[in-house]
């Protein structure tokens, strides 16, 4: 039988069970993360404006919901960070958000980290409460872990891990 926590106390750790998983061996893919940062921007586009319009002209292939879900696949997301257009189409608030997004994609979720990718995340998370987003459980993490992302988070890096992981069990 377990005993029970005696205080909850911040810092203090008050775990009952051993962890199943060594916090080093988590991660989120740079494509999931991605992802999930599209899709809290479309939810938080203006749903009448010139920019969730444009996207419904971009990609006449996806559904109406999928577009303001804003449900991207990876080749769709990197179109639109090529794209000048979309950035034109895009109210003031939407545009500090995608150029936000757009950091993080080059700075932290890219081949290399940037120095100061500490800030790069704060300003991301800034503009997402500005355009009004809910922050999912992976932008949640990806702002309070920042320690537990290795400091070259790209694909290469992500697989290795894998293989490490897959290795130990092999």
């Amino acid at each position: 039988m377990r005993s029970k926590r005696t205080s909850l106390t911040p810092g203090e750790k008050n775990v009952v069970s051993p962890l199943l998983v060594l916090p080093q061996k988590i991660f989120l893919s740079p494509l999931h993360i991605k992802q999930s940062l599209m899709r809290n921007f479309g939810k938080g586009m203006d749903k009448t404006g010139r920019g969730l319009e444009y996207l419904r002209n971009k990609f006449p292939n996806v559904s109406d919901a999928k577009i303001k879900e804003g449900i991207f696949i990876g080749p769709q997301i990197r179109e639109l960070l090529q794209d000048k257009q979309f950035d034109e189409d895009l109210n003031e608030t939407e545009r500090n958000e995608w150029l936000s997004f757009q950091r993080i994609c080059k700075d932290f979720a890219g081949n290399h980290t940037a120095a100061n990718y500490q800030d790069v995340v704060q300003d991301l998370l800034t503009s997402y409460k500005a355009i009004g987003c809910n922050l999912s459980l992976k932008i949640h993490f990806l702002g309070s872990h920042l320690d537990f992302f290795p400091t070259k988070i790209s694909e290469k890096s992500v697989m290795n891990t894998v293989k490490d992981y897959t290795k130990s069990f092999c």
